[in-house]
């Protein structure tokens, strides 16, 4: 086990998701401060609505490279196995409610609470791994 690999591929996760979760932040909060006030319209608006998409991308390529970066194969073993979780979790949800959905048995959602539910998915996952293999998927 090379712990040292893998604690700077942590550390570059952890800057990665920093780094989406600021640009997440900042561009949520000021898109809709700026929209709701009418003070942009135009290209600027689909920009502001794009913003916290491509962050929330970034995040799961952080999660990505913590996958490719890490070398100790129990911890990526976890790493993937939270992802998969999450993945089936929010997936399963989503395609659920989009056939309730289809027959006006439920309201409508927004479609980025797919992301919402997967990060949830991701704790699940974490909480899973933990309880089945008694580690978080990190290093100490």
């Amino acid at each position: 086990m090379d712990c040292g690999n893998n604690n700077l591929a942590q550390r570059a996760y952890l800057r990665r998701l920093g780094l989406s979760v600021a640009v997440y932040l900042v561009s949520l909060l000021g898109g809709v401060y700026l929209v709701s006030r009418d003070l942009v319209s135009g290209p600027i608006v689909w920009v502001l609505g794009l913003l916290p998409g491509l962050a929330v991308v970034g995040a799961l390529y952080a999660i990505g490279k913590l996958i490719t970066e890490t070398t100790d194969e129990f911890i990526r073993m976890l790493i993937v196995r939270q992802t998969l979780i999450a993945t089936g979790f929010a997936l399963s949800l989503a395609t659920i409610w989009g056939f309730l959905e289809n027959y006006a048995l439920v309201p409508h959602i927004n479609a980025y609470w797919t992301a919402i539910l997967w990060y949830l998915g991701f704790f699940l996952g974490a909480v899973s791994n933990r309880i089945t293999y008694g580690a978080w998927g990190q290093l100490k």
